[in-house]
């Protein structure tokens, strides 16, 4: 018998460390190839882990809620073999995951580290979820410089930079170039809540958590505008009911009403990439890819969102496939970290909750978020050769919030015509 070292593997660009959320498995049992053996949690997206081979788990390495690196070993296996470290070396030889050397950490980090440099410079390399609580405690970038990291290549980890905030009144101040002074956004605290008798505590789950800290964030940084227009939608609910049937039996996807959503925003964006933008301080990066995210509500209550990349390139039967199998993995959790990540703009549809409209938080670092109310038949007047007639009409809300500090009303309110032109005028031809 041989042991094997089963490896946290790369979850995606720019991903380097996962919280152990539960082992499936226990020490002692047995396992197959292929099986998931952990469910692990970045702050994107929760996933599973499978093990490349058979055997049995003879040491757990990493707990519940312990943090991972990518590459790190968090449990080993007994496995068929002989001669000890010459079968393990074997078995890793064909696991396409390896601890990552410095060239190649380099290079996984690199986007990052562009990212990163519109707020710090390009010699810090920080994940994701580092950077955010950099920007949540208001760490300047001598303070993180001044950081002694502990991960791969002295990278800054999170136990790091929670230690520093934890010390950080204990700290020398950090020296640093004079600056001239910003006004700095401040908010009252919380107020102190006491259950009453009989109330139900109930603790934050780990997505809840990061989904609230995301949107108090979100709601601090831009400030919110939201527009609003009510469309006709009669021909979109003709032309589906007309095409679903086929749709279904030729490519056994359901066609719901998303794929031409989002046809209509891409084509809106493309009138005005203005609003394909994000905001790095006192520049705007205007975004070459259209990418669209898709607020997705799981069976939990939680709330995820997929990303369509390149949306600007699928047809009306790709964007459909694409939706619904990022609709799928969500509900699943089978959704890969890189499958959150780069949305330039996105779509909530409040009316699958039978809501009629809604005032949705920009996402960051995008600039704008489009918010599709619940189709409702109502009497309408409608212009013709005769005169003034009413009729009943499939009508639906949509509302646009918008970021102002770089999108203004004309820019917000004149993207949301164009939406609401081409659904109004989507031709009853157009093919699936």
């Amino acid at each position: 018998m041989a042991e094997y070292k089963l490896l946290l593997p790369s979850m995606g660009e720019g991903v380097m460390e996962a919280t152990i959320i539960t082992w499936l498995f226990n020490e002692g049992d047995s396992v197959k190839e292929d099986d998931s053996v952990v469910e692990i949690a970045t702050d994107k997206v929760d996933s599973d882990v499978p093990t490349p081979v058979s055997g049995k788990i003879v040491k757990i390495l990493k707990q519940k809620d312990e943090v991972a690196k990518v590459g790190e070993a968090i449990a080993i296996l007994e496995i068929e073999g002989e001669g000890g470290n010459t079968a393990t070396e074997e078995v890793k030889t064909e696991t396409p995951v390896a601890t990552p050397d410095a060239d190649t950490l380099k290079t996984i980090e690199q986007p990052l580290q562009v990212a990163a440099s519109t707020e710090f410079s390009g010699d810090l390399y920080l994940s994701p979820l580092v950077k955010s609580i950099a920007q949540q405690e208001n760490i300047s970038e001598t303070e993180l410089k001044s950081i002694k990291g502990s991960g791969l290549e002295g990278r800054i980890t999170k136990e790091d930079i929670l230690a520093y905030v934890s010390n950080r009144g204990n700290q020398p101040a950090p020296q640093a170039a004079p600056a001239v002074s910003k006004p700095v956004a401040t908010s009252a605290p919380a107020a102190t809540i006491t259950a009453a008798a009989g109330d139900e505590i109930i603790p934050m789950d780990r997505m809840r958590k990061i989904i609230a800290e995301n949107m108090v964030k979100a709601k601090q940084i831009a400030p919110h505008v939201t527009s609003f227009i009510e469309t006709d939608v009669t021909n979109v609910v003709k032309w589906r009911n007309k095409n679903k049937a086929v749709f279904e039996k030729r490519e056994g996807e359901k066609l719901t009403f998303m794929p031409i959503f989002v046809k209509a925003v891409v084509k809106a964006i493309q009138d005005f990439p203005m609003i394909n933008v994000s905001v790095s301080g006192e520049n705007i990066i205007k975004k070459k890819n259209i990418n669209i995210g898709m607020a997705t509500a799981l069976p939990d209550g939680n709330l995820i969102v997929p990303v369509i990349k390149n949306a600007d390139q699928l047809s009306l039967s790709g964007l459909a496939k694409a939706i619904n199998d990022l609709a799928y993995r969500a509900r699943n959790k089978k959704l890969r970290p890189e499958d959150t990540q780069g949305a330039t703009y996105t779509i909530s549809n409040v009316g699958s909750f039978g809501n009629l409209m809604g005032t949705p938080i920009i996402p960051q670092p995008q600039v704008a978020i489009l918010a599709i109310g619940a189709i409702v038949k109502k009497p309408a007047v409608l212009e013709t050769a005769d005169g003034d007639v009413i009729a009943i009409r499939n009508l639906m809300f949509m509302s646009h919030s918008y970021d102002h500090r770089v999108v203004d009303g004309s820019l917000g309110g004149m993207m949301l015509k164009h939406v609401h032109d081409y659904l109004e005028n989507w031709d009853l031809n157009t093919e699936i």
